[in-house]
């Protein structure tokens, strides 16, 4: 089993890139930043797409800019160290105006098997409603008769189904799926509430995204649920600016799922009713508290009417119909 050196140095946020293409001149071609900095404009920036950071990342937002790289704890491992702490031993003797920061090195041995796997611990199969049971692949799990087994693992991105947004629609399409539905997922990520769906019943799911790798993570995921093509179709774009692939998907679903953030689900309200039956159920979540009352405005005046909402830990989830 190798084992890596896991090299930190500690900067400012005005040297960071001056210091990867140092970097690179070494023979180190890939590298993880943390930056204050960049975390503010993130924060600041209120056109993306998000409502709440995790309290988890807000250490971020005062941390010391750092690069962190890896390299092998063998001979040319130490070579690469060799010159990266000449690199650091140079640029401290220009660094006499404090651009650089500390420039502090910091080294700590890190084994292959740690750095590759250690996350896993930390994911097990649990349960989410009655019957369904999420699941990574490499958990065994003893199923009741009636369990249904979702599998997906956390190094599939974009939802493993742990966040209360994701287990609140869940919850819910396990009470509204009684069979032989047509699902759309706006949004779908790694695809798990298209799974959930199929698992609890329904004939066909659609899923929907304006990432590729999230539409083809989410595929890819769907049939190692052992769903084949005939039970799914796949879309990448974004359907509140591209009519024409509105008009791909297609209408008459019975149930649309959008777990997505308050904003783009404000912007698909005058949408939904393009894709659903006269029938049809529109299950929205990612919504925090302070944003309840827009995103349910906004459902309102296009038709809609609140049947069942749900609340954990400040996340909201809201069942409508027309």
């Amino acid at each position: 089993m190798d084992s890596f050196i896991q090299i930190d140095i500690y900067t400012s946020s005005a040297a960071i890139d001056g210091i990867c293409a140092r970097l690179t001149d070494c023979g180190i071609d890939g590298f993880a930043v943390r930056d204050s900095a960049d975390f503010k404009d993130f924060l600041a920036d209120k056109s993306s797409n998000w409502d709440y950071v995790d309290d988890s990342l807000m250490g971020l937002e005062t941390a010391e800019p750092c690069v962190t790289v890896y390299v092998h704890d063998n001979d040319q491992g130490r070579e690469q160290l060799t010159q990266i702490r000449l690199m650091v031993d140079e640029l401290n003797l220009e660094n006499a105006d404090g651009f650089y920061g500390d420039l502090r090195v910091e080294l700590k041995n890190v084994r292959e098997e740690d750095w590759a796997n250690n996350w896993k611990k930390y994911y097990k199969p649990f349960r989410v409603g009655k019957s369904l049971i999420v699941k990574p692949s490499w958990e065994n799990y003893d199923a009741k008769e009636d369990d249904k087994i979702l599998e997906i693992d956390p190094a599939s991105t974009f939802g493993t189904g742990q966040h209360h947004t994701t287990k609140m629609v869940m919850e819910v399409l396990e009470g509204v799926i009684k069979g032989g539905e047509r699902v759309l997922d706006l949004g779908c990520g790694s695809g798990i509430l298209s799974i959930a769906a199929l698992l609890f019943g329904a004939k066909e799911a659609v899923v929907c995204d304006i990432f590729e790798n999230a539409v083809s993570t989410a595929s890819e995921n769907i049939e190692k649920n052992h769903f084949d093509r005939s039970r799914y179709r796949a879309f990448c774009g974004n359907v509140i600016e591209n009519a024409e692939l509105r008009k791909e998907i297609g209408g008459g679903y019975d149930v649309v799922c959008a777990n997505i953030v308050a904003d783009v689900i404000i912007g698909m309200s005058p949408l939904f009713g393009e894709f659903l039956n006269k029938n049809g159920i529109l299950i929205v979540s990612g919504i925090i508290d302070d944003r309840v009352d827009e995103v349910m405005a906004a459902l309102s005046e296009s038709g809609y009417e609140a049947v069942v909402k749900k609340n954990e830990e400040g996340w909201n989830c809201i069942e409508l119909k027309q």
